[in-house]
């Protein structure tokens, strides 16, 4: 049986009902569901949820959470981390859990956020308008922010925490051995590790084919399951169909790798199960 917490759906830029959404995850027998579409954001963005409809989500989400007894429904957001626009700190009261995550690194000359995983011809304009094509600033910057967030937001997941690598097409930048940039990962590594947050593996990257290993990769996942750093799988669903996708595949890489367990929403609280390339074993 497995669980999915970073579900997005028709509230953002996902596809689906929530009511739909339950019906798969019941249908692939899931044992626990959250609800995360992407947070408003106080500027336009296409993808996030429009604020008047945030009431009108969490209240659909309970009444889901009232009518169903064979899997447990959770409400989450994936929210932004802005500094001094907009942080998971701002939504954690109404909610059982969020995800923080970093889209936007810095801003554009007219004013606009950044947004580091769009089309790549806009991570190029940003790059060269406020880092002048200098790669090494731009994916420091992306990882300071995430610390930052960790550090004064506390969320109870990081979301998909190495994605701009995705513009990092065929090593085109760098290769991520050199050693500035495993320097910025040992160093979100450490502030995680005393925050005591989760980490997210999100398998999205793979069935959408835009990268050819989870967030993060396989190198930075052995670091964190050697210091015993909590984990959950996620899909970071837009679709129904993808409540679970590469979750077995997954889950044979992150045995082969040393993880023991996985982290997941049960019965209020977050717990550790063993697992296989199955599902979580509850018993």
């Amino acid at each position: 049986m497995w669980s999915n917490f970073h579900t997005h759906s028709a509230y953002c830029d996902g596809k689906g009902e929530l009511s739909d959404i339950v019906h798969q995850a019941i249908e692939l027998d899931m044992k626990a569901l959250g609800f995360s579409s992407h947070a408003p954001i106080p500027f336009d963005c296409k993808w996030c949820m429009n604020k008047q409809t945030l009431n009108t989500y969490l209240a659909e989400i309970g009444k889901l959470q009232a009518a169903n007894s064979t899997i447990e429904i959770y409400s989450g957001l994936e929210v932004d981390y802005v500094p001094e626009v907009i942080s998971p700190e701002q939504f954690k009261h109404q909610l059982d859990y969020v995800i923080g995550s970093i889209h936007f690194v810095e801003n554009l000359p007219d004013g606009v956020p950044w947004e580091i995983d769009g089309p790549h011809i806009n991570f190029l304009q940003g790059l060269k308008a406020i880092f002048h094509d200098k790669i090494q600033d731009a994916v420091c910057r992306y990882y300071e922010l995430t610390r930052e967030m960790i550090h004064t937001a506390k969320p109870d997941i990081v979301g998909h925490l190495d994605k701009i690598k995705i513009q990092n097409i065929n090593d085109k930048f760098f290769s991520e051995d050199e050693f500035w940039y495993r320097q910025e990962v040992l160093k979100t590594i450490d502030v995680i590790q005393k925050a005591g947050v989760l980490v997210e593996i999100n398998t999205r990257g793979i069935y959408q084919r835009k990268s050819k290993t989870t967030y993060p990769s396989p190198w930075f996942l052995e670091i964190l399951s050697e210091r015993n750093i909590p984990v959950v799988l996620s899909s970071d669903a837009h679709h129904p169909d993808d409540l679970i996708n590469q979750f077995s595949e997954t889950a044979v890489m992150l045995q082969e790798i040393g993880f023991k367990t996985l982290a997941t929403f049960h019965e209020g609280k977050w717990k550790h199960f063993k697992f296989n390339s199955n599902g979580l074993i509850f018993s």
